[in-house]
């Protein structure tokens, strides 16, 4: 891989190959890493990495996408209440929370070209909007919204269609962290101009403390 001199790469691959799996690269070495939850029903599809720092614990999560079939919708809710429980368990000791990842859900309806026309299609469906809601309610802030409230913010696109030339796109990656860190965000962005991919790259300033 060119460019990684210098940086600690932390990698958890699905079993399955090809199909899922995160990386996160890191020029500070961290406390502690963890891949996965310790349930092997999500575990093997290598979903998730947490990577413990001073300050806060940044999780790198690929949120299972529902649209195959109900099974794999139930699949992806049990998933969030699970990650919800986890990062939840993190917090009441007193843990800062960065969640950074495709969550495979357009939360608001500014957050998608057609909202109307998605309305009974997985990533913009009542149940998996509401668990976004919870997930707010428990004390995260998406970031993004918080500096930015302006429409036609997507980072991704289908490539079928070429929807990325109309930008008709979704905004279904997020970076969340507990309301409790947000003064030490000074900036959240998405990059659309950077190509290469169906989801292009988003991220957020963070001040040390």
């Amino acid at each position: 891989m060119k460019n990684t001199q210098g940086y600690h790469i932390f990698w958890n691959p699905a079993e399955r190959k090809g199909y899922s799996g995160v990386v996160t690269y890191t020029k500070e070495k961290p406390l502690q890493i963890k891949t996965g939850f310790g349930i092997k029903r999500f575990d093997s599809e290598g979903r998730l990495i947490m990577i413990e720092f001073p300050d806060f614990v940044l999780f790198n999560v690929y949120f299972p996408n529902g649209k195959k079939n109900q099974d794999r919708l139930d699949f992806k809710l049990d998933f969030y209440d699970t990650f919800l429980g986890f990062a939840d368990n993190l917090k009441a000791e007193g843990k800062n929370i960065v969640v950074c990842g495709d969550f495979n859900t357009a939360h608001k309806e500014i957050d998608l070209a057609r909202p109307k026309e998605n309305e009974k299609v997985s990533g913009f469906l009542p149940v998996e909007r509401a668990w976004i809601d919870t997930f707010i309610d428990h004390g995260y802030v998406d970031t993004f919204r918080h500096f930015n409230k302006e429409k036609g913010q997507y980072s991704w696109w289908d490539i079928k269609t070429r929807a990325r030339e109309r930008n008709v796109g979704w905004r279904i990656d997020y970076f969340y962290v507990n309301k409790e860190f947000l003064p030490n965000v000074k900036n959240a962005f998405i990059i659309q101009e950077v190509m290469g991919s169906d989801h292009c790259p988003i991220g957020i300033e963070i001040i040390k403390n």
